[in-house]
């Protein structure tokens, strides 16, 4: 029988373009969602998409399901926001700080769409740059903080919203144009562009450069990561930054980019929320809005926490 998860299934499959992916962002083994699949199929005495494709080629069976699951799960998602109303706590307050530079390209359209959702919420956002977000947390003074770098406070809780890859851009002709990777002593010699925050806060010294007792002869900071990009390019210095902060960039042929070791570097964000909140409807709304956006519009980004 068709079920609503079944719709949610195959839209996820869609969008994360290959069962392994789609597995992840649902949190089931690849096993368990291919049976999920082969058992709906079954039911239906209907094939709905091609295996070993990529991205997943779907059958007519399939697309007609996709139709259905977009016309249906933005209505069922609303109902369920329209009962959450009824049973109160429709009303409330989330004020929010974010310490990632690069993160206003998925957050922006998940406050927009949190705002629609939920009009009786009052919602506000400040720069976590230049003070400290997550004693402010626990104080009470804010409801929400988008971190990467958890800290253990009382009372407050870090749901994961994405894994990211942290890469190191360089320019065009850049020497380290031929390597595989990148390795710290690499960057004895090279001028580090940042966003300008502690360096406590960037993945690149905390967990890369320090650990091995590099440091780089010059730091320049710039705010905008379009500004970063083209500093990178004219060879003026190469900077990290997530993977998905640099994608456009990467896909016009602006900058290159290579990973930060053997084996990568990856780092997650968290959103920090105080347990009191944490259970409340619509904090419980935004947090599941903006893993949406994130895997919906960041290419690179997974659900899998690394480690």
């Amino acid at each position: 029988m068709l079920e609503i998860r079944h719709l949610r299934t195959l839209t996820t499959l869609r969008e994360a373009e290959s069962l392994v992916e789609a597995s992840e962002r649902l949190h089931l083994t690849q096993s368990a969602l291919s049976h999920q699949l082969k058992n709906l199929e079954d039911e239906l005495g209907l094939q709905l998409f091609v295996r070993k494709t990529r991205p997943v080629r779907f059958t007519s069976a399939g697309l007609r399901l996709l139709r259905l699951a977009d016309s249906l799960l933005p209505q069922l998602r609303q109902a369920e926001r329209d009962l959450q109303r009824l049973a109160g706590g429709q009303a409330g307050r989330l004020h929010m700080a974010i310490e990632c530079h690069s993160c206003f390209q998925w957050l922006m359209p998940t406050i927009d769409q949190f705002r629609n959702a939920w009009p009786d919420v009052e919602v506000d956002f400040a720069s976590g740059f230049f003070f400290a977000p997550l004693p402010a947390l626990a104080r009470g003074e804010l409801d929400l903080v988008v971190t990467s770098d958890p800290q253990e406070i009382a009372g407050i809780t870090y749901v994961p919203l994405f894994t990211y890859e942290a890469q190191l851009a360089i320019s065009n002709q850049h020497p380290l144009i031929n390597r595989a990777f990148v390795e710290p002593a690499d960057l004895a010699n090279e001028t580090l562009i940042c966003y300008p925050v502690d360096r406590e806060r960037l993945d690149i010294f905390k967990h890369f450069l320090e650990p091995a007792g590099i440091e780089p002869p010059a730091v320049r900071n710039a705010e905008m990561t379009v500004m970063m990009m083209q500093l990178v390019a004219s060879g003026r210095g190469v900077c990290c930054l997530p993977n998905w902060a640099m994608a456009e960039y990467l896909q016009r042929g602006y900058v290159s980019a290579r990973p930060l070791g053997p084996d990568g570097l990856f780092g997650t964000l968290y959103a920090a929320v105080r347990a009191d909140m944490l259970d409340t409807s619509y904090m419980q709304d935004f947090l599941l809005t903006a893993k949406d956006i994130s895997f919906s519009t960041l290419p690179g980004v997974t659900a899998k926490l690394p480690g």
